[in-house]
């Protein structure tokens, strides 16, 4: 399918992602991701260390190369909600609870077991193994983000973007390639910070980003011209065969 955004929806006369902008991204992923260690009341947790840069080296190559990859979903990206048209009245719950509040809840669980001890410690090997897990999950993501140019942060129909249907890549193994990396993550995460309880805003996190995913199919396949098709060709919403 052709994929390419019509040239009228281009902005030529301002840049697509300010340094201001960019500083303020990095400080506020920073600041969050510092949750983990003022949770844990300590600086020498291995762990927190290791996730925290691989955190930081995947958001942060990750945007340079779709700035220069993909400028106007850069900008889309970065845009607040405020500035997009038609974004789904049950995304503005939903959106922010899987990519911000769930997030730092799992943080905060993940930093206070590790300051109280609630979980006994699992091996270093098998914690390197859901780290491994965890990095392949970010890298589907980034995939998927970088073959969708309309991969927005926000669930809409970009009609001032010319959205289209996205058929290759991580899109034909299932329809929503974005959502299975983010989930192949939160599955993995309990196991690398040896914490049971984590497993709670996990299981909460994979029930919200599951009913996300059925109300963005159905949304698409409903006003999204040539999405059914699409989803007749390929069945799978998140799990090759399952779902």
């Amino acid at each position: 399918m052709n994929n390419q955004v019509p040239s009228s929806s281009l902005n030529h006369n301002k840049p697509v992602i300010s340094w201001k902008t960019m500083v303020r991204f990095i400080f506020t992923t920073l600041f969050l991701l510092g949750i983990l260690f003022l949770a844990a009341g300590r600086l020498d947790w291995w762990e927190a260390w290791a996730y925290v840069g691989m955190t930081m080296f995947v958001l942060l190559s990750s945007r340079v190369v779709l700035i220069l990859k993909n400028p106007t979903l850069a900008q889309e990206r970065a845009a607040s909600a405020d500035q997009k048209e038609g974004i789904q009245s049950w995304d503005k719950i939903l959106m922010p609870l899987t990519a911000m509040y769930l997030p730092v809840i799992s943080w905060v669980v993940a930093g206070l077991d590790e300051r109280f001890g609630w979980t006994p410690d699992i091996a270093n090997s098998i914690q390197i193994i859901a780290l491994g897990v965890i990095i392949i999950g970010s890298s589907i993501g980034t995939w998927a983000m970088l073959t969708n140019q309309f991969f927005s942060s926000h669930v809409r129909i970009q009609n001032d973007r010319g959205h289209q249907v996205v058929d290759t890549g991580p899109y034909r193994i299932v329809r929503h390639p974005g959502y299975a990396g983010g989930l192949l993550s939160w599955i993995a995460a309990p196991v690398f910070f040896s914490s049971y309880w984590l497993m709670i805003p996990t299981i909460l996190a994979i029930i919200a980003s599951a009913l996300r995913t059925k109300l963005e199919d159905d949304m698409l396949q409903k006003e999204l011209p040539g999405y059914k098709e699409y989803a007749e060709r390929i069945p799978s919403r998140l799990v090759p065969g399952i779902w």
